[in-house]
Protein backbone atom coordinates (compact mmCIF):
# COMPACT_ATOMS: atom_id res chain seq x y z
CA UNK A 1 0.00 0.00 0.00
CA UNK A 2 1.08 3.21 -0.77
CA UNK A 3 3.60 2.89 -3.45
CA UNK A 4 1.63 6.23 -4.97
CA UNK A 5 1.07 8.26 -2.37
CA UNK A 6 0.85 11.75 -3.31
CA UNK A 7 0.58 11.11 -7.16
CA UNK A 8 -2.25 11.43 -9.67
CA UNK A 9 -2.77 9.72 -12.58
CA UNK A 10 -5.13 9.85 -15.29
CA UNK A 11 -5.96 6.93 -17.33
CA UNK A 12 -7.81 7.08 -20.97
CA UNK A 13 -10.09 4.04 -21.59
CA UNK A 14 -10.62 3.75 -17.95
CA UNK A 15 -14.46 2.58 -17.15
CA UNK A 16 -13.78 -1.28 -18.02
CA UNK A 17 -11.05 -3.83 -18.97
CA UNK A 18 -7.49 -3.14 -18.20
CA UNK A 19 -8.20 0.41 -17.30
CA UNK A 20 -10.48 0.17 -15.11
CA UNK A 21 -7.78 -2.66 -13.39
CA UNK A 22 -6.02 -0.03 -13.34
CA UNK A 23 -7.61 2.58 -11.96
CA UNK A 24 -8.84 0.08 -8.99
CA UNK A 25 -5.55 -0.93 -8.34
CA UNK A 26 -3.81 2.66 -8.33
CA UNK A 27 -5.70 4.47 -6.23
CA UNK A 28 -5.91 1.40 -3.87
CA UNK A 29 -1.81 2.29 -3.50
CA UNK A 30 -2.95 6.21 -2.78
CA UNK A 31 -3.12 7.73 -6.34
CA UNK A 32 -5.79 10.71 -7.08
CA UNK A 33 -7.43 9.33 -10.16
CA UNK A 34 -8.80 10.85 -13.12
CA UNK A 35 -10.87 8.56 -15.38
CA UNK A 36 -11.52 9.38 -19.14
CA UNK A 37 -13.23 7.65 -21.01
CA UNK A 38 -16.17 7.77 -23.59
CA UNK A 39 -18.18 5.08 -21.67
CA UNK A 40 -20.11 7.78 -18.96
CA UNK A 41 -22.27 5.02 -16.70
CA UNK A 42 -18.75 2.98 -16.88
CA UNK A 43 -16.01 5.82 -15.97
CA UNK A 44 -18.53 7.63 -13.86
CA UNK A 45 -19.41 4.62 -12.03
CA UNK A 46 -16.42 3.06 -11.06
CA UNK A 47 -15.67 6.86 -10.13
CA UNK A 48 -17.63 6.78 -7.54
CA UNK A 49 -17.34 3.46 -6.45
CA UNK A 50 -13.89 4.31 -5.72
CA UNK A 51 -15.09 7.47 -3.88
CA UNK A 52 -17.24 5.01 -1.84
CA UNK A 53 -14.07 3.33 -0.79
CA UNK A 54 -12.63 6.83 0.40
CA UNK A 55 -9.82 7.05 -2.53
CA UNK A 56 -10.01 10.48 -4.64
CA UNK A 57 -11.18 9.76 -7.86
CA UNK A 58 -13.14 11.61 -10.83
CA UNK A 59 -14.63 11.29 -14.13
CA UNK A 60 -14.29 13.58 -17.00
CA UNK A 61 -15.97 12.31 -20.57
CA UNK A 62 -13.82 12.55 -23.32
CA UNK A 63 -13.43 11.26 -27.19
CA UNK A 64 -9.45 11.13 -27.04
CA UNK A 65 -9.74 11.30 -30.89
CA UNK A 66 -10.69 14.96 -30.45
CA UNK A 67 -7.45 17.24 -29.63
CA UNK A 68 -9.79 19.61 -27.69
CA UNK A 69 -11.85 17.65 -26.11
CA UNK A 70 -8.25 15.81 -24.87
CA UNK A 71 -6.74 19.22 -24.00
CA UNK A 72 -9.84 20.02 -21.87
CA UNK A 73 -10.51 16.46 -19.78
CA UNK A 74 -6.42 16.83 -18.98
CA UNK A 75 -6.58 20.53 -18.03
CA UNK A 76 -9.36 19.87 -16.01
CA UNK A 77 -8.18 17.02 -14.21
CA UNK A 78 -5.04 18.52 -13.30
CA UNK A 79 -6.39 21.63 -12.16
CA UNK A 80 -9.02 19.36 -9.34
CA UNK A 81 -6.31 17.11 -8.37
CA UNK A 82 -3.44 20.10 -8.19
CA UNK A 83 -0.97 18.51 -10.25
CA UNK A 84 -0.14 15.57 -12.75
CA UNK A 85 2.18 12.83 -12.64
CA UNK A 86 1.26 9.98 -14.78
CA UNK A 87 -0.32 9.33 -17.69
CA UNK A 88 -1.75 5.94 -18.45
CA UNK A 89 -2.91 6.04 -22.37
CA UNK A 90 -5.06 2.59 -22.42
CA UNK A 91 -7.79 3.98 -24.60
CA UNK A 92 -7.83 1.91 -27.71
CA UNK A 93 -10.59 -0.26 -30.62
CA UNK A 94 -9.54 -3.29 -31.92
CA UNK A 95 -11.39 -2.41 -35.24
CA UNK A 96 -11.95 -4.69 -38.07
CA UNK A 97 -11.02 -8.54 -38.37
CA UNK A 98 -11.29 -8.45 -41.96
CA UNK A 99 -7.73 -9.20 -43.89
CA UNK A 100 -6.08 -6.10 -45.36
CA UNK A 101 -7.72 -6.56 -48.86
CA UNK A 102 -11.25 -6.22 -47.07
CA UNK A 103 -10.48 -3.11 -44.77
CA UNK A 104 -12.45 0.04 -45.30
CA UNK A 105 -10.37 3.52 -45.41
CA UNK A 106 -13.35 4.45 -42.55
CA UNK A 107 -12.55 1.08 -40.71
CA UNK A 108 -8.57 2.25 -40.97
CA UNK A 109 -8.97 6.05 -40.19
CA UNK A 110 -11.07 5.16 -37.10
CA UNK A 111 -8.16 2.76 -35.22
CA UNK A 112 -5.39 4.97 -36.06
CA UNK A 113 -7.43 7.95 -34.79
CA UNK A 114 -8.33 6.66 -31.48
CA UNK A 115 -4.81 4.32 -31.05
CA UNK A 116 -2.16 6.58 -32.59
CA UNK A 117 -4.42 9.83 -32.29
CA UNK A 118 -5.53 9.47 -28.87
CA UNK A 119 -1.78 8.56 -27.20
CA UNK A 120 -0.38 11.64 -29.69
CA UNK A 121 -3.14 14.09 -28.37
CA UNK A 122 -3.09 12.76 -24.56
CA UNK A 123 0.48 12.69 -24.23
CA UNK A 124 1.12 16.27 -25.86
CA UNK A 125 -1.70 17.71 -23.23
CA UNK A 126 0.01 15.84 -20.10
CA UNK A 127 3.67 17.04 -20.82
CA UNK A 128 3.08 20.47 -19.37
CA UNK A 129 1.76 19.39 -16.17
CA UNK A 130 3.96 16.55 -16.04
CA UNK A 131 6.97 19.13 -16.69
CA UNK A 132 5.34 21.46 -13.95
CA UNK A 133 5.22 18.73 -11.62
CA UNK A 134 9.01 18.40 -12.08
CA UNK A 135 8.83 14.82 -13.97
CA UNK A 136 6.33 12.06 -14.21
CA UNK A 137 5.56 8.75 -16.15
CA UNK A 138 4.31 7.71 -19.16
CA UNK A 139 2.33 4.41 -19.69
CA UNK A 140 1.34 3.44 -23.28
CA UNK A 141 -0.75 0.28 -23.74
CA UNK A 142 0.52 -1.26 -26.91
CA UNK A 143 0.04 -4.96 -27.81
CA UNK A 144 2.09 -7.55 -28.82
CA UNK A 145 0.65 -7.16 -32.34
CA UNK A 146 3.18 -4.18 -31.81
CA UNK A 147 5.87 -6.33 -31.70
CA UNK A 148 4.90 -9.59 -34.05
CA UNK A 149 2.54 -9.97 -36.88
CA UNK A 150 -0.70 -12.27 -35.39
CA UNK A 151 -3.43 -11.98 -38.37
CA UNK A 152 -5.76 -10.57 -39.81
CA UNK A 153 -6.46 -7.15 -37.83
CA UNK A 154 -4.02 -4.75 -40.10
CA UNK A 155 -5.55 -1.42 -38.89
CA UNK A 156 -4.95 -2.75 -35.01
CA UNK A 157 -1.08 -3.94 -35.73
CA UNK A 158 -0.36 -0.56 -37.45
CA UNK A 159 -1.27 1.47 -34.86
CA UNK A 160 -0.08 -0.57 -32.36
CA UNK A 161 3.37 -0.58 -33.86
CA UNK A 162 3.04 3.11 -34.26
CA UNK A 163 2.81 3.58 -30.28
CA UNK A 164 5.67 1.26 -29.42
CA UNK A 165 7.97 3.77 -31.16
CA UNK A 166 6.17 6.62 -30.07
CA UNK A 167 7.13 5.54 -26.93
CA UNK A 168 10.78 4.76 -27.97
CA UNK A 169 10.85 8.41 -29.17
CA UNK A 170 9.25 10.10 -26.33
CA UNK A 171 11.29 8.57 -23.91
CA UNK A 172 14.37 10.13 -25.22
CA UNK A 173 13.01 13.29 -26.23
CA UNK A 174 11.61 13.77 -22.43
CA UNK A 175 14.25 11.62 -20.34
CA UNK A 176 16.39 15.33 -19.66
CA UNK A 177 12.66 16.40 -18.09
CA UNK A 178 12.82 13.19 -15.82
CA UNK A 179 9.57 12.08 -17.81
CA UNK A 180 9.34 8.24 -18.26
CA UNK A 181 7.82 6.63 -21.30
CA UNK A 182 7.34 2.96 -21.54
CA UNK A 183 5.01 0.37 -23.09
CA UNK A 184 3.46 -2.57 -22.21
CA UNK A 185 2.70 -5.22 -24.65
CA UNK A 186 -0.52 -7.19 -23.34
CA UNK A 187 -1.52 -10.80 -25.22
CA UNK A 188 -4.66 -11.54 -24.76
CA UNK A 189 -6.16 -10.03 -21.71
CA UNK A 190 -10.05 -11.10 -20.99
CA UNK A 191 -11.55 -7.35 -21.17
CA UNK A 192 -14.80 -6.65 -23.04
CA UNK A 193 -12.47 -5.70 -26.28
CA UNK A 194 -11.12 -9.27 -26.53
CA UNK A 195 -14.46 -10.83 -26.44
CA UNK A 196 -16.24 -8.81 -28.83
CA UNK A 197 -12.95 -9.13 -31.02
CA UNK A 198 -13.88 -12.89 -30.53
CA UNK A 199 -17.65 -12.46 -31.38
CA UNK A 200 -16.47 -10.90 -34.27
CA UNK A 201 -14.70 -14.12 -35.96
CA UNK A 202 -16.74 -17.01 -34.22
CA UNK A 203 -19.80 -17.97 -33.68
CA UNK A 204 -18.97 -20.07 -30.54
CA UNK A 205 -17.43 -17.55 -27.98
CA UNK A 206 -16.14 -20.22 -25.23
CA UNK A 207 -14.55 -21.97 -28.11
CA UNK A 208 -12.86 -19.02 -29.45
CA UNK A 209 -11.85 -17.81 -26.24
CA UNK A 210 -10.13 -21.20 -25.02
CA UNK A 211 -8.41 -21.46 -28.78
CA UNK A 212 -7.32 -17.88 -27.85
CA UNK A 213 -6.22 -19.17 -24.09
CA UNK A 214 -4.35 -22.02 -25.67
CA UNK A 215 -1.85 -20.29 -28.18
CA UNK A 216 -0.06 -18.72 -25.15
CA UNK A 217 2.31 -21.65 -23.57
CA UNK A 218 1.04 -20.62 -19.95
CA UNK A 219 -2.30 -21.71 -21.68
CA UNK A 220 -4.85 -19.33 -20.74
CA UNK A 221 -5.44 -15.78 -21.42
CA UNK A 222 -4.38 -12.85 -18.66
CA UNK A 223 -6.67 -11.04 -16.68
CA UNK A 224 -6.48 -7.28 -16.82
CA UNK A 225 -4.89 -7.06 -13.01
CA UNK A 226 -2.03 -8.56 -14.51
CA UNK A 227 -1.49 -5.47 -16.99
CA UNK A 228 -2.41 -3.48 -13.80
CA UNK A 229 0.36 -4.40 -11.68
CA UNK A 230 2.68 -3.25 -14.20
CA UNK A 231 1.34 0.27 -14.86
CA UNK A 232 1.77 0.34 -10.84
CA UNK A 233 5.25 -0.31 -11.08
CA UNK A 234 5.90 1.91 -13.84
CA UNK A 235 3.90 4.98 -12.51
CA UNK A 236 5.73 4.16 -8.65
CA UNK A 237 9.50 5.20 -7.91
CA UNK A 238 10.45 1.62 -7.73
CA UNK A 239 10.56 2.08 -11.80
CA UNK A 240 12.77 5.67 -11.52
CA UNK A 241 15.61 4.13 -13.93
CA UNK A 242 13.05 2.57 -16.26
CA UNK A 243 12.29 4.54 -19.68
CA UNK A 244 11.78 3.39 -23.24
CA UNK A 245 11.35 -0.28 -22.07
CA UNK A 246 8.89 -2.72 -23.76
CA UNK A 247 7.32 -4.46 -21.00
CA UNK A 248 5.75 -7.56 -22.54
CA UNK A 249 2.94 -9.49 -20.45
CA UNK A 250 1.70 -12.56 -22.50
CA UNK A 251 2.01 -15.72 -21.02
CA UNK A 252 4.59 -16.51 -23.39
CA UNK A 253 3.15 -15.75 -26.44
CA UNK A 254 5.97 -14.56 -27.76
CA UNK A 255 8.75 -16.38 -26.49
CA UNK A 256 7.95 -18.90 -29.09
Amino acid sequence: MGRLLGKTAIITGGGVGIGRACAIRMAEEGARIAILDVLEKEGGGLAAELASRGLEAGFWKVDVSVQSYVQSAIDAAASHFGRLDVLVNNAGISGSPAPTDQVTEAEWDRVQAVNVKGVFFCTKHAIPHLRAAGGGSIINLSSIAGLIGVGGIAPYHASKGAVRLMTKNDAITYAPERIRVNSIHPGYIWTPMVENHLRAISDDLEAAKAAAGSVHPLGHMGEPDDIAWAVVWLASEEAKFVTGAEIVIDGGYTAR
